[in-house]
């Protein structure tokens, strides 16, 4: 009996927190880190992705094989092909400097497909918000406005993909960079 979308959803988050078990955000509140994926697959499903299932899946096991041990083979044997090649499109190489895993980012979202576009937005709007409500420890304002110049060449390049994703994307990113100046202002 082929399972149902949320079964095969709720499938992905159980893999996925299992997987993630004892991984934090890097901000004040050590955040459980499963609560990013969930968030960047909720803010694709509000988005006009809800029934997508194939990014709502991928976008939950995003993280999966850049940090933790899970290998390609796993997902497959769990969520199928089209869910590891996009997760597996959506990985950082982690052999790489992080200087250089940034610059490829930006160097491949250009031919990336249009559901790894999709994904890449969602991450950086999760990622953007986090900066600004739990930034990392240790994060200067600078350091943040950094990530926010980073994630704006990465996704200043996707275009045509979910004009709502893309217009939430410009909106986080102009509150964001509002807030860290006013913050800069009272420090």
């Amino acid at each position: 009996m082929e399972k149902t979308v949320e079964q095969q959803l709720l499938n992905a988050i159980q893999f996925a927190t299992e997987k993630h078990k004892g991984q934090f955000r890097k901000g004040f509140s050590k955040t459980p880190f499963i609560n990013h994926p969930i968030n960047v697959a909720d803010i694709l499903a509000n988005n006009g992705e809800a029934d997508n299932i194939i990014l709502l899946k991928a976008a939950i096991l995003h993280d999966v094989l850049e940090d933790t041990n899970t290998k390609a083979n796993e997902l497959i044997e769990n969520f199928g092909v089209d869910v590891c090649k996009l997760v597996l499109e959506c990985t950082d190489n982690k052999n790489l400097v992080s200087e250089d895993r940034k610059q490829a980012q930006i160097d491949c979202v250009c031919k990336a497909s249009t559901n790894a576009k999709k994904l890449k937005l969602a991450d950086k709007i999760s990622n953007i918000k986090d900066i600004i409500i739990d930034p990392p420890i240790g994060w200067s304002i600078d350091r943040r406005l950094d990530y926010l110049e980073w994630a704006n060449d990465v996704c200043c390049q996707i275009n045509g993909v979910n004009e709502k994703l893309e217009q939430l994307f410009n909106n986080e990113m102009e509150m964001a960079k509002i807030a860290l100046i006013t913050e800069a202002n009272l420090v």
